[in-house]
């Protein structure tokens, strides 16, 4: 949770590292989609390099035979789909938790790749526009102004009288 709050939802690397020897199994592969299912519940991240987490997170990984049928940055946007889901499926113990058996009916609604395409597109620019402030406070600027100049010469034409 500390790499996302600090680093964004798209992560390329991490605040703490492990050796390689402290690594028992198989590192979680690039590209691969962790999801908060404790205590923070609802908060994921897009993780762009090979790594490991504690059981606090699940992460959903693509098989080989989807990788051309899907763009795991069209599952990174539609995580925030699941991000609710998991916040109404919840198992009250010792602390909340989400209920795993229900995590697992989640259904994601896979589009062409071109739809996909187009939909990380759109959501990329709004995205940049809403957290690059070199970039969305200009765009906003210029919408603004384009909007008052609309309107100004809106209000400030008039038909003339034909007498």
């Amino acid at each position: 949770m500390e790499d996302i709050r600090e680093q964004g939802r798209i992560l390329n690397d991490a605040s703490q590292h492990v050796t390689r020897e402290a690594v028992k199994g198989e590192l979680f592969p690039a590209d691969s989609i962790i999801v908060s299912t404790s205590a923070t519940i609802g908060e994921h991240a897009l993780v762009k390099v090979p790594c490991l987490a504690n059981q606090r997170f699940t992460f959903l990984m693509l098989k080989d035979e989807y990788r051309d049928i899907i763009d795991m940055n069209y599952i990174f946007y539609y995580c925030f789909k699941l991000d609710e889901y998991c916040r109404q499926h919840l198992y009250q113990g010792n602390f909340a938790s989400v209920d795993m058996s229900q995590f697992g009916s989640f259904v994601f609604v896979i589009p062409t790749l071109k739809k996909q395409a187009e939909i990380v597109h759109t959501l990329d620019r709004f995205d940049r526009l809403c957290t690059d402030i070199s970039s969305g406070l200009p765009a906003e600027i210029d919408a603004r102004q384009k909007q008052y100049e609309y309107y100004r010469d809106q209000l400030l034409t008039f038909k003339e009288k034909q007498s």
